[in-house]
């Protein structure tokens, strides 16, 4: 423990040394003393430290920090140069996009997929380093491509099959959970480390799930929050309505309006604690909204008794004083999709500028029968 604090102590010193040196205020250049701050972070945290000499910048997701666990500790007491990488590469990531409903992102689920990686046919046996690219799985070639021209190119080792050893290797079918948490979104990833390619002198790569998450029939998402649509009779909107609601885990909620409360159409209410639950913090959950349909009777019309008893129930509305002028008018349904159809009014004739008719000026103009 004593050795652990002492080692902690000289990287807080050398920190704060380089720290001062670098900073931008005092002369230093601003992207070192970034350099330099992230490598605290790393190597000051011991978990974060451990992730990083085992999966390299990838796997902390710092998007930027040094290449190699040595370029760290050079940093500190190397005067900041930066080393060149050692040890094995990691190897390719693979992506993967996965279907999730809404319910699945509510309640959390284990899912279980089927890849195709490549292993050793013998994971015991020890790789042989390729001698025709010395490990790189590539190789230089030249040839001539004119009298006294010559191109050199970089092409996949033919030896070793790019691989940089000379190693049997086969396609191994290869089953992996992918955990999804409760309060997930669209777009998220879940990660699997070391779960791709078994290359020899490779770390292997991970293997990444891409959440696609699919349109709900009942419920839509935004963020924390759920949005979910009620319809309800005339009635009902007039005088209270109550109705279940099937949750997203299985659950029914008894929902309730006033007694005598109006509802309009679009009118939206709110519970709280019902909406999604936090990722990280699944007992903290948004709001579920819900928005009001009205549904009025079915033909569009309602009996004569009915009206009766609507209009002793009602507020009666309020007079109208119609002026001898005034001009009765019939109204129709209609389809709004269809409004500015008739350009230029219907069966009328189109004019220039200069008021003739576009049909020939001068002409006898067609008249309307009348009946």
């Amino acid at each position: 423990m004593a050795d652990a604090r002492c080692w902690g102590s000289d990287i807080k010193k050398a920190y704060r040394k380089l720290a001062v040196k670098h900073h931008p205020d005092k002369g230093g250049d601003e992207a070192t003393f970034k350099e330099i701050t992230r490598a605290y972070e790393v190597l000051s945290n011991e978990e974060k430290r451990q992730i990083y000499d085992q999966y390299g910048e990838e796997g902390l997701e710092s998007g930027g920090a040094p290449q190699s666990a040595n370029d760290i500790f050079s940093m500190f007491f190397g005067g900041g140069r930066r080393q060149k990488q050692t040890g094995p590469k990691k190897g390719e990531d693979v992506v993967h996009q996965i279907s999730v409903d809404l319910a699945d992102l509510y309640n959390g689920k284990v899912k279980k997929l089927a890849i195709n990686r490549k292993v050793p046919v013998n994971p015991d046996e020890k790789p042989k380093a390729c001698d025709a690219c010395d490990t790189r799985g590539v190789r230089m070639m030249t040839r001539q491509i004119g009298p006294g021209m010559i191109q050199q190119m970089q092409v996949v080792c033919d030896n070793c099959g790019g691989m940089g050893y000379q190693v049997k290797m086969k396609q191994e079918r290869h089953i992996l959970e992918c955990n999804i948490e409760k309060g997930m979104k669209h777009g998220q990833k879940v990660v699997l480390r070391g779960e791709a390619d078994q290359l020899p002198g490779t770390i292997p790569g991970d293997v990444i799930f891409v959440l696609a998450m699919e349109p709900h029939s009942r419920f839509q998402r935004n963020n924390d929050d759920l949005l979910c649509a009620q319809r309800i009779t005339l009635v009902e909107a007039l005088c209270g309505c109550q109705f279940l609601l099937e949750h997203l885990d299985g659950r029914k909620l008894l929902c309730k309006t006033r007694p005598g409360e109006v509802i309009k159409p679009g009118h939206i209410k709110s519970i709280d604690e019902e909406g999604m639950p936090m990722h990280k913090n699944p007992f903290v959950k948004g709001k579920l909204y819900i928005k009001f349909d009205i549904a009025f009777p079915a033909d569009g019309t309602i009996s004569p008794q009915a009206m009766t008893i609507l209009e002793k129930c009602l507020p009666k509305p309020a007079p109208v004083q119609v002026p001898m002028d005034a001009e009765e008018v019939v109204m129709r349904n209609a389809d709004i999709s269809s409004m500015g159809a008739n350009a230029g009014g219907r069966g009328g004739s189109h004019l220039d500028e200069d008021g003739d008719d576009e049909m020939g000026g001068g002409g006898q103009r067609v008249q309307c029968a009348q009946q």
